[in-house]
C-alpha cells in the first residue's frame, strides 16, 4: 500500500498518452460497421444510420498529448456533475471520479497505463471503469484538438442529454412528443468567443479493457450516436468519436476519428433578435426527427434523431451556454445557483429537496490555490488510511457572476483570461495536486494534517 504522499505526487505527474488516428483505423471501423449491419440484417433489424466519411484527425491537431491523472479526473468529474442518477442529486456525482485516484500510472518519459489497482478494479467493474476513464481521456483530448483547431476560442463541454432535454422529450418520464430514439451523442463541445456565432461538435466516447478490435466496434457504434443530431444542413455537422483502450498490460490508447462538415454553426438568423444569455429559458416541445434534403416535389419522411434548424440556432446557443453554467455551479457545490440555469425537464428538481446521505454538496468552502482565490465545495475521505481533502470550485470573481445569473459577464471575463491560467500541476502551499481549466474551474487534493 503506497503512502498517501506518494499517491498525491503521482496524480500530478504528467505522462504521455498514446493516440491512434489513421486511415487504417477508418478502414477497420468501416469494416466493423459493415459486419454489424450484416448481423442486424440477419436479425431482420434495420441498418443503423451512421456518420458517413469518417476521417483520421490531422496530426497537427492531435500533436503530442501529455496529461496528468489528476487532469483526467478533473475532466471526468466536471463532465458528470449534472448526472441524473437515482434519487441522489447530480450535484455530487463528480466526487465519483475520485474512486480512480490510484487507477492510472505513468511517468514523463513513458506512456500512461493502468496501475496495479486499476487492473484489479477492472476484474470486477470493467464496464464502469473503462467507460468513465474513457470519458475523461476522450474529453481531455477533444478539448486539445478543438483548441488547436480554433486557437482564439474557448471550448465548453456540455452533457448532450441535459442540453437536448430543453427542447425534446428523451424518455417516457419527459413531457412532450417523445423521440423514442436511443442513439444520441454523449456530449456537445461548444467552441465560442463573445459576440460571434459558436460552433457545436457532437461527441461520443466509449472505453474498454479489451483490445483494438473492441475499439473498432465501439467507434462504429459511436458513428451512429453522433449522427443522431444535425445542426443545420443534412449530414454537415462535424463530430468527434473516441474509444479508449485500457488493456491490463501496456499503455492505454485513445482511438479517435472525426467527421468534417460545413454545419454546426449557431449563427443568428437576420430576422431573429439576439438572445441575452442572462435570461432564463423554458422547455420547448420540438417535434423529433431530422429532415433529409428534398428531392422532387414530395419531401421525404424525417429520419429519427434531433434537428437544430436555423430558426433554432440562437435558442440552442442559449441552452448550451446556460447548461455549461449549470455544470460549473454544480461542480462548485451550489445547488441554488444551479437551479436557475436548468429547465424542469433538464432536472431542476434534482438540485432541490432531499438527497441521500453522502450525495449532497454545499458551496461553503474557500481556498487559495496557485495564488488564485476559489470558492466551492470539499470532500474528506481516506486514501490508504490517511485522511485527505478534495476541493472542487470556480475562481471566486467568476463564480459571483454565475451565482448572480450573469452568464454574459462570466463569458466575457473568462475569455479575456483564457491564456492566463497557471499550468502548474502541484501547489506547494496547498500541498497537493491542482488542476485549473480555462473555464475557471479547479480540482485539488491534499493530505489533512489534523
Amino acid at each position: 500500500m503506497k503512502p498517501a504522499a506518494d499517491v498525491l505526487r503521482e496524480l500530478a505527474q504528467p505522462s504521455n498518452v498514446a493516440v491512434h488516428s489513421s486511415s487504417a483505423l477508418v478502414g477497420s471501423v468501416d469494416a466493423a460497421a459493415a459486419e454489424d449491419d450484416g448481423e442486424r440484417k440477419e436479425k431482420e433489424l434495420d441498418a443503423l444510420r451512421r456518420k458517413p466519411n469518417l476521417q483520421a484527425i490531422p496530426t497537427k491537431e492531435l500533436g503530442s498529448v501529455q496529461l496528468t491523472p489528476w487532469n483526467v479526473l478533473h475532466t471526468l468529474g466536471q463532465a458528470i456533475a449534472l448526472a441524473r442518477r437515482g434519487a441522489g442529486r447530480g450535484l455530487a456525482e463528480h466526487w465519483g471520479s475520485l474512486k480512480y485516484h490510484q487507477a492510472l500510472a505513468g511517468r514523463s518519459d513513458g506512456y500512461m497505463q493502468l496501475s496495479a489497482e486499476g487492473r484489479e478494479t477492472a476484474d470486477y467493474y470493467k464496464a464502469l471503469q473503462s467507460g468513465e476513464l474513457g470519458t475523461g481521456f476522450a474529453l481531455a483530448l477533444a478539448k486539445q484538438v478543438l483548441s488547436r483547431r480554433h486557437p482564439q476560442h474557448i471550448v465548453s463541454i456540455v452533457p448532450a442529454d441535459t442540453a437536448l432535454r430543453a427542447g425534446w422529450a428523451l424518455t417516457s418520464r419527459d413531457k412532450g412528443p417523445r423521440s423514442g430514439y436511443r442513439y444520441r451523442p454523449r456530449f456537445f463541445a461548444e467552441v465560442w468567443r463573445p459576440g460571434e456565432p459558436s460552433r457545436v461538435f457532437p461527441i461520443k466516447c466509449k472505453g474498454n479493457h479489451s483490445n483494438a478490435a473492441t475499439s473498432h466496434d465501439q467507434l462504429a457504434s459511436a458513428s451512429a450516436h453522433v449522427e443522431a443530431v444535425h445542426i443545420g444542413p443534412w449530414d454537415e455537422t462535424p463530430s468527434l468519436m473516441f474509444s479508449t483502450e485500457l488493456p491490463m498490460e501496456g499503455p492505454l490508447t485513445v482511438h479517435a476519428l472525426h467527421s468534417e462538415g460545413t454545419g454546426g454553426w449557431l449563427s443568428r438568423a437576420t430576422d431573429s433578435p439576439s438572445r441575452n444569455l442572462n435570461h432564463q429559458i423554458e422547455d420547448e416541445n420540438i417535434y423529433p426527427g431530422i429532415q433529409p434534403p428534398v428531392e422532387g416535389d414530395t419531401p421525404p419522411p424525417p429520419e429519427p434523431g434531433f434537428h437544430v434548424k436555423p430558426e433554432r440556432y440562437e435558442w440552442f446557443r442559449h441552452v448550451l451556454a446556460r447548461t455549461a453554467a449549470a455544470g460549473l455551479t454544480a461542480f462548485a457545490g451550489d445547488g441554488d445557483a444551479t437551479i436557475q440555469y436548468l429547465t424542469k425537464r433538464q432536472g431542476q428538481r434534482h438540485f432541490t429537496g432531499f438527497a441521500h446521505a453522502a450525495t449532497g454538496s454545499v458551496q461553503d468552502a474557500r481556498r487559495t490555490l496557485l495564488d488564485i482565490p476559489f470558492v466551492g465545495t470539499d470532500h474528506v475521505f481516506r486514501l490508504n488510511r490517511t485522511r485527505v481533502e478534495a476541493f472542487s470550485g470556480v475562481a471566486k470573481d467568476l463564480f459571483r457572476h454565475l451565482e448572480e445569473g450573469r452568464v454574459e459577464q462570466y463569458r466575457s471575463e473568462v475569455y479575456t483570461r483564457r491564456s492566463s491560467w497557471p499550468l502548474d500541476t502541484w501547489d506547494p502551499k496547498w500541498g497537493g495536486p491542482v488542476s485549473v481549466h480555462p473555464d475557471g474551474s479547479v480540482l485539488a487534493m491534499r493530505k489533512l494534517t489534523a
